[in-house]
């Protein structure tokens, strides 16, 4: 049965770059339809379970920063050419290019990113990401509920 995939991604060994991961750890069950996922880095995996049938993808990532740590920006996605099946990379854009290089369609997607503002080596968020993850953790399920 169709319905909504949130689907936190990210390296959790990288600072800030698992910002999606905290955030789907933090949500509370939204309801029947609405399955919530922490990928991390298994970008395949998404890719296969993206086969299954959603009707709405919700990507939650952190993002480059371009300027402003820490702000957070719901973006609509659409697949491009995007590169190769890659089994080990995690990126929206090797995401969308591995499921259609499975034969998929990306459904509607949403992309909730937080611009980074450490990815160095190093477990946990800097100050100013972490500040962020409630707002996100609160539009992810707005969003959620409203597909």
């Amino acid at each position: 049965m169709p319905g909504i995939l949130v689907a936190g991604i990210g390296n959790i060994f990288l600072g800030d770059d698992g910002f999606g991961s905290e955030v789907v750890r933090r949500l509370p069950d939204l309801g029947p339809g609405i399955r919530v996922v922490d990928y991390g880095i298994r970008g395949v995996h998404l890719a296969y379970d993206l086969l299954e049938g959603v009707d709405e993808l919700i990507l939650v990532d952190a993002i480059p920063s371009r300027g402003a740590p820490g702000t957070v920006h719901v973006l609509e996605a659409a697949a491009g050419n995007g590169a190769a099946l890659d089994a080990h990379a995690m990126d929206p854009a090797t995401v969308f290019a591995s499921l259609k290089a499975l034969g998929g369609e990306l459904p509607r997607t949403i992309v909730v990113g937080c611009e980074a503002e450490n990815i160095d080596e190093g477990m946990g968020l800097s100050p100013t990401v972490a500040a962020a993850v409630d707002l996100a953790t609160n539009l992810v399920a707005q969003l959620a509920k409203a597909g």
